[in-house]
């Protein structure tokens, strides 16, 4: 009787963990938006020694449909939120449309596995965020939108890295270049 109950409970046991796992297991296809985050600041909240979750608040770009538009955020995540490096973003979808996105952050030494974080949002309009030289600016989508459209930098369809017809590269906007000149567009 004892190893039918211990065989049950083993079975129960490893069905619920390979649930858990494809639960986990995540569609990049149903994540058709990406998010690009200049600043956020987080507190983490630790219970019985353990992180629980980490909230806080940020300024990112949001594209979508080949438009870009700046946002401010909250958010409370159960990993700790962090900035994009570079061109990077991060793939996102709307929860409830206009109001809160849910953004997949990679899990470190996990290729293909993700943790997801719902951001509230409050959008802006013909605004986007850019970052020079360590500062913070807002600036107009359409201006970003031509630049996008000449260096073919378009996240949303894979193409992360814009392009150049010179050797020396045009600086994206959003990325801080110490000791250079402001990035124009």
């Amino acid at each position: 009787m004892r190893r039918v109950i211990l065989s049950l409970s083993c079975a129960i046991a490893v069905c619920l963990l390979l649930s858990t796992e494809a639960l986990a297991a995540r569609n990049l296809a149903e994540y058709p938006l990406r998010v690009h985050i200049l600043r956020f600041n987080g507190v983490s909240h630790y219970a019985f020694r353990t992180m629980d979750y980490v909230d806080g608040e940020g300024r990112a770009n949001l594209f979508e449909n080949g438009e870009p538009r700046g946002f401010d955020f909250k958010y409370r995540c159960g990993e700790r939120l962090r900035g994009n490096a570079g061109y990077e973003t991060y793939p996102a979808k709307w929860k409830k449309p206009g109001r809160e996105l849910e953004i997949l952050l990679p899990q470190f030494g996990k290729p293909d596995s993700y943790d997801s974080c719902d951001l509230d949002v409050l959008m802006k309009t013909d605004v986007i965020y850019r970052s020079n030289n360590g500062v913070l600016r807002e600036d107009s989508a359409a201006k970003f939108k031509e630049w996008m459209q000449k260096h073919q930098y378009d996240p949303e369809h894979g193409k992360n890295e814009p392009v150049t017809s010179t050797p020396a590269a045009v600086p994206y906007p959003s990325v801080p270049t110490p000791l250079a000149p402001a990035a124009s567009y």
